[in-house]
């Protein structure tokens, strides 16, 4: 029978179930900008897949390049996909002039220059946001010292400041420790010159968000300042910094192949993409173009991607373009 005005049907008992966290994430606006930008996608499997091959490189890789039993100097020189004229071994793409399996060095160089990546933005991150927080809450003199600081860190180029921050910094550590340290000494080099946007960005936000009626509120109620910076002021400072984060990733990867690069960077003995590039670069007008070609493009496809990524993050939280 149909239901009159006023009685209550069975559907109406029967609630439909609330979407999960999934669901809900999945229709949000910044999902559904991720599915309608071809590019994201793209940017984002490259990145991705790169990303898992280096961090299942000891399974992935053919061979370990960084073990010296398994070398052998006959293979050096073997072109891709070509059996070498001595062993017969082939692969997929070429040895270098230690007969090392270029393929297995780039894995194993990219889980180097990713690691020092996210660790050198993670402690400019950590650094930019702490002082940035400090600056635009208590204001007066402690923002225009930080603030000047930052001022003058601009009018160098990063990676200069980055390469006198490693010199200095590998001048007090004894030599005996030296090597071990240079992953360390190289991240902490990168972060302290990127520090700055983070800094700059948090601090105008946080200036922003300090003058909002929920902020007053957790002053008037007696809150530390520390607890409203974290739990208040901190979420709601974290859309830009994310974005610029993502940029900076792929900045610190290719600072630190710069850096590798130019012989300053992490020790021989634990190569990234920048040294395999080094090394390349001077067989390059002998005939073995593949080492120098192939960690190279592996360093451009993922920086672009990254940097691509970073470019649609700041599109989809920017309200004005949604």
């Amino acid at each position: 029978m149909r239901a009159t005005k006023g009685e209550t049907t069975m559907s109406d008992i029967i609630k439909k179930p609330e979407p999960g966290r999934f669901a809900r994430a999945w229709d949000s606006d910044i999902a559904y900008s991720f599915r309608k930008s071809p590019l994201a996608i793209v940017a984002a499997a490259v990145s991705l897949l790169i990303i898992l091959a280096a961090i299942f490189a000891p399974w992935i890789a053919p061979h370990d390049p960084f073990n010296p039993a398994t070398l052998n100097l006959m293979d050096g020189f073997t072109p891709p996909m070509e059996p070498n004229q001595f062993t017969g071994n082939t692969y997929w793409l070429g040895t270098d002039n230690q007969g090392r399996d270029v393929f297995s060095t780039i894995l194993y160089g990219a889980r180097i220059s990713l690691f020092v990546g996210f660790m050198a933005v993670a402690f400019a991150m950590v650094l930019g946001i702490t002082l940035g927080l400090i600056a635009g809450y208590r204001g007066g003199w402690i923002d225009s010292l930080l603030m000047r600081v930052a001022d003058v860190q601009l009018t160098f180029p990063s990676i200069l400041l980055a390469l006198l921050i490693f010199g200095v910094a590998r001048g007090f550590i004894p030599p005996a420790y030296r090597e071990a340290m240079a992953i360390w000494v190289l991240i902490v080099a990168i972060g302290l010159s990127e520090w700055v946007q983070y800094a700059r960005v948090v601090r105008g936000a946080t200036m922003v968000e300090k003058s909002k009626e929920y902020v007053q509120a957790a002053r008037v109620i007696g809150a530390h300042p520390a607890k409203i910076l974290i739990r208040h002021i901190l979420p709601n400072v974290m859309g830009p910094v994310l974005v610029i984060a993502t940029i900076g990733l792929a900045l610190a990867i290719i600072a630190e192949a710069t850096l590798s690069f130019l012989g300053v960077g992490v020790p021989s003995t634990q190569p990234s993409l920048g040294t395999l590039i080094r090394i390349g670069q001077g067989f390059l007008f002998s005939g073995e173009w593949w080492i120098l070609l192939f960690p190279s493009l592996t360093l451009l496809a993922l920086a672009l991607s990254v940097n691509l990524l970073g470019d649609w993050l700041r599109d989809a939280l920017n309200p004005r373009l949604r």
